[in-house]
C-alpha cells in the first residue's frame, strides 16, 4: 500500500513530501500570497524546497515589500510561464504624498519633502483620471529590468548613474481611489503586464507638484488567479500535504485560461 510521508531533519523547519520513499513529481501551478519582506525569487525558492520539485519559477515580479498573488510555476508548469501574462493584474496599495525617495517606495532613502496641506481631493480624483489609458512609464532604476546584461537595481546600488533609462508603454485600465487621509490616499488600479505601480504613483504626485512614494502594495489578482484563492506561505510550511493538493494542474491551468481569455489563449498554446 503507497506511503504518504513527511521528511524532518534537524536543520530545516518545513520538510519535502515523499511517496513511497521517492519526492512527488509535482507539474502545475501554485498561487501563493507572498509575504512582505521577501523577494519573488526568494519565495520561489521556498516553495521549491517545500515541495521538493527541481524547476520551478514565478509568473510575474513582486517587489520585496509587496505582498499578493505571486503564481508559482512548478515542474513542466514553467512552460506556461508566457500564457500566465494574458489578462490584466490587479493591485491595492497606499501612496504617502509630500515625499519622495530614490526606490519611488518606503524603503527607499527619502530625496525630497514638500507640504501637502493644498491637495485637496477633487485634485487627487482629478489627477487620477489622467492616467487611464496607454500612458508611457520610465523603467525605474532599482528594477530587476536590465542594462547590457546587467540588473539595473545592481548597478544602482553600486552608485552608478545611468542617464536615459528605459521607457516602456504600458495600458492603465482603471484606477480608482478607495479613501484617502492626507497625505495617505488609498488606491486600487487594473493595468496590463509590466506596469511599475512605484513608477505610477512616483508620477502621480509629480503631476499634484508634490511627490509621492508608495508606502503599501498588495497585488489582488494576476491574470486567472486571485487573492481570495491564494495561499499563505506559513500556512503551506506548516502543512506540506495542503501545498501539495493546493498546486493546480496543468491541464486545469490551459483549461482556464482557455475559458478566461479565448481569443488570446487560442494563439499562446
Amino acid at each position: 500500500m503507497p506511503i504518504l510521508s513527511l521528511v524532518f531533519t534537524s536543520h530545516i523547519t518545513v520538510c519535502p513530501i515523499i511517496y513511497n520513499g521517492c519526492p512527488m513529481r509535482i507539474d502545475g501551478v501554485l498561487n501563493l500570497n507572498k509575504p512582505a519582506k521577501m523577494t519573488s525569487r526568494q519565495a520561489v525558492d521556498r516553495i521549491k524546497h517545500l515541495l521538493n520539485v527541481r524547476k520551478a519559477g514565478h509568473g510575474g515580479t513582486l517587489d520585496p515589500d509587496a505582498t499578493g498573488v505571486l503564481p508559482i510555476c512548478l515542474g513542466n508548469g514553467t512552460k506556461l510561464f508566457e500564457p500566465l501574462q494574458l489578462g490584466t493584474k490587479e493591485y491595492e496599495g497606499t501612496l504617502t504624498l509630500g515625499i519622495t525617495t530614490d526606490t519611488l517606495d518606503a524603503s527607499g532613502r527619502i530625496l525630497s519633502t514638500a507640504e501637502v496641506s493644498e491637495v485637496t481631493l477633487e485634485k487627487i480624483y482629478t489627477v487620477s483620471q489622467q492616467f487611464i489609458g496607454e500612458i508611457e512609464q520610465v523603467v525605474p532604476i532599482f528594477s530587476a529590468a536590465k542594462r547590457k546584461g546587467k540588473r539595473l537595481y545592481k548597478l544602482a546600488r553600486q552608485g552608478i548613474e545611468l542617464e536615459h533609462l528605459p521607457r516602456k508603454k504600458v495600458f492603465i485600465e482603471s484606477l480608482e481611489i478607495l479613501s484617502t487621509k492626507i497625505p495617505e490616499v488609498r488606491f486600487r488600479v487594473v493595468c496590463s503586464k509590466g506596469t511599475y505601480i512605484r513608477t505610477l504613483v512616483s508620477d502621480f504626485g509629480a503631476v499634484l507638484a508634490c511627490g509621492a512614494h508608495l508606502s503599501q502594495l498588495t497585488r489582488t489578482q494576476s491574470g486567472i488567479f486571485n487573492i481570495a484563492d491564494s495561499q499563505a506561505l506559513d500556512s503551506l510550511e506548516n502543512n506540506p500535504v495542503l501545498a501539495h493538493r493546493t498546486v493546480m494542474p496543468i491541464e486545469v491551468v490551459i483549461e482556464s485560461l482557455h475559458r478566461r481569455f479565448p481569443l488570446q489563449a487560442k494563439s499562446a498554446f
